[in-house]
């Protein structure tokens, strides 16, 4: 069968090849894929699997075979993968904790997009109560930015958006946010949550607006650039200000997707999908990314 590995040698991060069919454990169903959806930061670091590997970790599509100890959804299930390993093949063999059955009036192409990003948007936000308090999240207009500037609104939270250009701050309002800006010298006022997916320099700038007790809670590097902290930035009187690390792929996942399977379902959440086409053109999605020239997601349909 057809997949998508990681490849070391080549212009990648990765290119088709033909791999073995799954052999399913008892506890694993068969899934027939239908979509995959791209994360920045498992094509960016690829390098850390082995060559060869099958990539990815979101995808949808249909239980061809429940599992054997009769676990999971049942054949003919529309299901949504998330954070599973080994995602971008034709078919896959995957437990349930990676699992979510898709409701009705939520489409595959849509759920596809919700794994990875959605799953930790939604985890980082109930590390705390948000409801009347000032989140900031930081690359707004990427996938977890995306999830988390819904989310956050939906939790009652009042929503700041910081975005890399004046270009990627369309539709950020309608999805909750409140103020949206492209540097931080814009923003008035502290917060007591920031979601920071881009780290670097930005970091150290919003450390200094963090509230007494807030938090930072890193879920990513875009910028690519380190964090330099002046010798007292760090320091502080008064209740205690936090950075908390947050890359959290291992534990199971399906009621995160269920949440956020059911709010998409009753409109009240969008997968914002930014890029769609076909996974023959997986080259041009991911230099598409990379680039930032996608606000959202990047979900490709799998012959």
């Amino acid at each position: 069968m057809r997949a998508l590995v990681v490849d070391h040698a080549g212009p990648g991060p990765v290119r088709f090849a033909e791999v073995a069919e799954p052999e399913p454990a008892p506890h694993e169903a068969l899934v027939g894929i239908r979509h995959i959806a791209l994360n920045h930061g498992e094509l960016k670091h690829s390098g850390q699997w082995p060559d060869g590997d099958v990539h990815g970790h979101d995808a949808s599509g249909v239980v061809l075979r429940a599992a054997a100890d009769g676990s999971g959804p049942e054949a003919g299930s529309r299901v949504v993968l998330g954070m599973a390993p080994h995602a971008w093949a034709e078919r896959i063999a995957v437990a349930p904790k990676w699992l979510a059955v898709v409701p009705d009036g939520v489409g595959l192409a849509d759920a596809a997009a919700i794994g990875v990003v959605g799953s930790t948007a939604l985890r980082v936000l109930r590390t705390r109560s948000v409801l009347g308090r000032e989140v900031l999240v930081t690359g707004a207009s990427g996938g977890v930015g995306r999830f988390a500037v819904q989310l956050a609104a939906l939790a009652g939270a009042r929503v700041s958006a910081l975005v890399g250009s004046p270009e990627r701050v369309e539709g950020l309002r309608e999805l909750g946010a409140r103020r949206v800006a492209v540097s931080v010298s814009e923003l008035a006022g502290e917060f007591d949550l920031v979601v920071d997916t881009v780290g670097g320099p930005q970091l150290v700038e919003v450390w200094e607006r963090v509230a007494p007790g807030g938090d930072v809670q890193l879920v990513g590097t875009a910028s690519g650039q380190p964090a330099v902290f002046g010798p007292d930035a760090l320091f502080s009187i008064g209740e205690p200000k936090t950075v908390t690390t947050f890359c959290d792929v291992e534990s199971a996942v399906t009621g995160e997707l269920e949440v956020l399977l059911d709010l998409m379902a009753r409109g009240r959440l969008s997968a914002e999908v930014g890029l769609r086409g076909h996974w023959d053109g997986v080259d041009g999605a991911v230099r598409a990314l990379f680039a930032r020239e996608v606000r959202g997601k990047v979900v490709l349909d799998v012959s």
